[in-house]
């Protein structure tokens, strides 16, 4: 017994005040956690509280379940405007991700050895001025290029095409299609910037390995720069994918959703449900959904990431 009381007499202990300083760092917490609470879990607790209730915004809000959500899955309006995060996720994801890594490479490899870093970085941001605009500006000037005497119809009978101009923005068969092109003129300097900071972080010598060993141009970029710059392409999936299923400002800028729902997307479907039709329980239901599929997403592309890390590391 005295053996073992000499033994916790003489083994190190932390000092006091250390603890006490330790303990003291949570409170630096407490401001962003406030914040969390005030600005995102309490509106997110109350918007589904308000979902499974009947409410114009006006008087007490009756609570009837599950009934918006039963409504929900047979609106047509509804599967239509996911229908279109589709194509959002096409014009602001898929293409501009693409198009976005040929850019970068060919300004990074090719531009850039030729003219020097100071005419690149003119380029990039270049580029990326679409993503700084603000979306209520960018939305009337395309409105005003697109709109039936607009300059693309002017430009159209410019060059004797007159028989394709349109109301480009309110014809439903091309609303769509125009609204894609929009965003994918502003969606790309987003991955261009991306990706030329991750061919920045690239180690130059292995390119010149590879090429002494003749490797050509296509067999570098697929065999070392693909896979050097996964986890930036993960971060611009991700990023961009949930940008797309809550894209909400273009749409409201360039079309409000029309015509006939062509160009309905969910975020735009819940504000006009929650404020212009004063469904206030209907449209807190289209906004949970969205939350919850944004999330299902976030996980899964998250999840393929460490997967992808995971196997890489195993090979």
């Amino acid at each position: 017994m005295t053996d073992l009381a000499a033994h916790d007499a003489d083994s190190p202990r932390t000092p006091a005040p250390a603890r006490q300083r330790r303990g003291g760092y949570w409170w630096y917490l407490v401001p962003g956690a406030i914040g969390f609470v005030a600005v995102i879990l309490g509106p997110l607790v109350y918007n589904v509280y308000l979902s499974l209730t009947k409410w114009s915004g006006v008087g007490s809000p009756r609570f009837i379940g599950l009934t918006n959500y039963i409504r929900l899955m047979g609106d047509s309006v509804f599967w239509t405007s996911f229908k279109n995060s589709v194509a959002m996720i096409i014009a602001m994801v898929v293409i501009p991700t693409l198009i976005g890594l040929i850019l970068a490479s060919v300004l990074f490899d090719y531009l850039g050895k030729r003219f020097g870093a100071a005419s690149i970085s003119v380029l990039r941001a270049v580029f990326y001025l679409p993503q700084v605009l603000p979306v209520v500006v960018a939305g009337i000037v395309w409105g005003w290029i697109l709109r039936p005497d607009g300059a693309f119809n002017a430009m159209l009978d410019a060059v004797g095409l007159s028989g394709f101009t349109r109301d480009w923005l309110g014809d439903p068969n091309t609303a769509l299609p125009m609204v894609m092109l929009v965003m994918v003129w502003v969606q790309i300097g987003y991955p261009v910037v991306i990706f030329m900071s991750a061919l920045g972080r690239v180690d130059p010598e292995i390119y010149e390995a590879a090429e002494i060993d003749g490797a050509g141009y296509w067999a570098r970029f697929t065999a070392i720069t693909l896979p050097q710059i996964r986890p930036e392409t993960f971060v611009v999936a991700l990023t961009c994918t949930i940008a797309a299923l809550k894209v909400f400002g273009p749409i409201y800028a360039l079309t409000r959703g029309g015509p006939e729902n062509a160009t309905n997307v969910p975020s735009y479907f819940a504000y006009y449900t929650f404020f212009k039709k004063l469904d206030v329980g209907y449209g807190a239901a289209i906004a949970t959904v969205l939350t919850i599929i944004i999330v299902l997403v976030a996980v899964g592309i998250m999840r393929w990431q460490a997967h992808s890390e995971k196997k890489e590391l195993s090979a």
